[in-house]
C-alpha cells in the first residue's frame, strides 16, 4: 500500500536536489510522457536506465535525449541494432528479459514502472528489492500479486507512488491523519469509445473503432481495456491494494469529460476530489517530484470554459467486465491473477481478429469459472508461483478462444 519511504543520509525529499531515476517501458505512452517531464526539468533528474521491448529506434533516441547510462531492449534479436544506434554515445547497451530485471536492481531513487502487462512484475519487484521507490504505472503488478507486492515494498521500506491518473487523484485527496474516516473511494471513467453504443454496435465493433479513445492517447492494450471498461475493474483491484480498502467501499462513476479523476468521501460528508486536464504529465510530475510541486508545461483547467461536469453510473449489462473484475477481487489474489492473464490473451485475440469485442469479457468470465475448480484458493508468496498461475490463466484463455473459434465454424 502507499507508504512513506526511508531516504538515504537522513535527508527529506525536499532537501534532495537531484534524483536518480530509471524508466521501464520508456517508449510507451507513459514512458514518453515521463521523458517529457524529465526534459522540462533536466537539472532535477539523472537518468540511469531506459528500457523498451521492441521499439529500438525510439529507445535509442530516448536514451540520447535523456542522457541515460544504460539502454535495454527486451527483444534480444535487436541487441546489435541498438548497439549500432548508440555507438559513440557512451551509453551502455543490454538486451533480453533477464537484462531488464538485472537493470531494475541498479541503485536509484525512483523507478517508473511502465511496462505493460504481467511482464512488468519481475523488474518492478527487483527494483523494490534494490530499495527504489516506485512510480507505478503498471496496474497489473497489483492485480497479479497485490499482497506479495505490498509485503515486498513494506520489507524494503519503499514507497509506491501511483501514476495512474485515478489513483494519483485518490493519493492527492487522502488526508494522512484521517484515513480512519474514509467512507468511500470513487474512481472515474471516461466511458471509452462505446459509452453510448448499443450492445449490437459493440458486438460488431472493429479493433480500429475500439482503439479510438475520445480523451486519452494510450497504447493498444490499455485502449481496448478502456473500451471494455476492464481498465476500471483492474483499477478497483489496484485501489484495494494501494489504499488498503475493501471492495464494498470502492466505486466507479462514468465522467465523460475526464476532468475529475477521483475523489474521497469522508464520514462527515465531505468530498475531496482532484481535478485536472486529461494529460498524464500531471500525475507523472506529481509522482516524480513528490512531495514538492513544480511548474510543468501542461494545459491549465478552465472550468468556466468547461461549464458543466456530468456523472453517471456505469451500465453493467453493456460493460460486464466491471462485474467480473469486482467478483475476482472479492475471491482473492489467485482470481485477480487469472483475470489479468485471461484478459491479456483475450485482448490480443480481439486485436488479431480472432474473437469479437463482446467476447473479451465473456472469455475472461469463462476462464475464471474453469480456474475456480483447478486453482481456486491458491495462495502464493513467490514470484515463481505468481508466474505459474499467470501461465495457467493464459493457457485456459487460449483453450477457450480456440473452442469459440471451432464452435463458430
Amino acid at each position: 500500500m502507499v507508504r512513506s519511504p526511508a531516504l538515504p543520509e537522513g535527508r527529506t525529499r525536499a532537501e534532495k536536489a537531484r534524483r536518480t531515476l530509471s524508466i521501464f517501458g520508456a517508449t510507451g505512452s507513459i514512458g514518453r510522457s515521463t521523458a517529457d517531464v524529465v526534459l522540462q526539468h533536466r537539472d532535477a533528474f539523472d537518468v540511469d536506465v531506459v528500457t523498451a521491448q521492441s521499439r529500438v529506434e525510439e529507445l535509442a533516441q530516448t536514451a540520447i535525449q535523456l542522457g541515460a547510462r544504460l539502454a535495454v531492449i527486451g527483444d534480444a534479436t535487436l541487441h546489435e541494432t541498438l548497439r549500432a544506434r548508440l555507438a559513440g554515445t557512451g551509453i551502455a547497451v543490454a538486451a533480453g528479459q533477464k537484462a531488464i530485471v538485472e537493470a531494475a536492481s541498479h541503485p536509484v531513487d525512483l523507478v517508473v514502472a511502465a511496462i505493460v502487462g504481467a511482464a512488468g512484475l519481475e523488474p518492478t519487484l527487483a527494483a523494490i528489492e534494490a530499495g527504489a521507490d516506485i512510480a507505478l504505472a503498471n496496474k497489473e503488478c497489483m492485480v497479479c500479486a497485490g499482497a506479495l507486492f505490498n509485503r515486498r515494498a513494506a520489507a524494503a521500506s519503499v514507497r509506491v507512488l501511483p501514476v495512474d491518473s485515478e489513483h494519483d487523484a485518490i493519493f492527492q485527496s487522502l488526508e494522512a491523519n484521517n484515513l480512519h474516516a474514509v467512507e468511500r473511494i470513487t474512481i472515474t471513467a471516461s466511458g471509452g469509445p462505446f459509452r453510448t453504443a448499443t450492445l449490437d454496435e459493440m458486438r460488431r465493433a472493429t479493433p480500429e473503432q475500439a482503439l479510438k479513445h475520445p480523451r486519452w492517447a494510450m497504447g493498444p492494450k490499455i485502449s481496448i481495456d478502456s473500451a471494455t471498461m476492464m481498465n476500471k475493474g483492474l483499477e478497483l483491484i489496484e485501489a484495494h491494494h494501494l489504499f488498503d480498502i475493501e471492495s464494498a467501499r470502492l466505486d466507479v462513476l462514468v465522467h465523460a469529460q475526464s476532468i475529475v479523476h477521483g475523489f474521497v468521501t469522508y464520514a462527515d460528508g465531505s468530498v475531496i476530489a482532484q481535478l485536472g486536464a486529461a494529460d498524464m504529465r500531471i500525475p507523472i510530475s506529481h509522482c516524480l517530484n513528490w512531495p514538492r510541486r513544480v511548474l510543468t508545461a501542461t494545459p491549465r483547467l478552465d472550468l468556466a470554459s468547461v461549464g458543466t461536469l456530468t456523472f453517471e453510473k456505469p451500465d453493467l449489462e453493456r460493460f460486464p467486465a466491471l462485474v467480473i473484475a469486482r467478483a475476482a477481487l472479492e475471491n482473492g489474489d489467485w482470481a485477480t491473477n487469472i483475470l489479468n492473464a485471461a484478459n491479456e490473451v483475450a485482448v490480443a485475440a480481439f486485436l488479431e481478429g480472432a474473437i469479437g469485442f463482446l467476447e473479451i469479457a465473456a472469455t475472461v468470465e469463462a476462464v475464471l469459472d474453469r480456474a475456480t475448480a483447478t486453482v481456486g484458493g491458491t495462495v502464493f508468496d513467490t514470484v515463481e508461483t505468481v508466474l505459474a498461475l499467470d501461465g495457467e490463466g493464459r493457457r485456459l484463455a487460449a483453450e477457450q478462444i480456440e473452442f469459440r473459434g471451432r464452435r463458430a465454424l
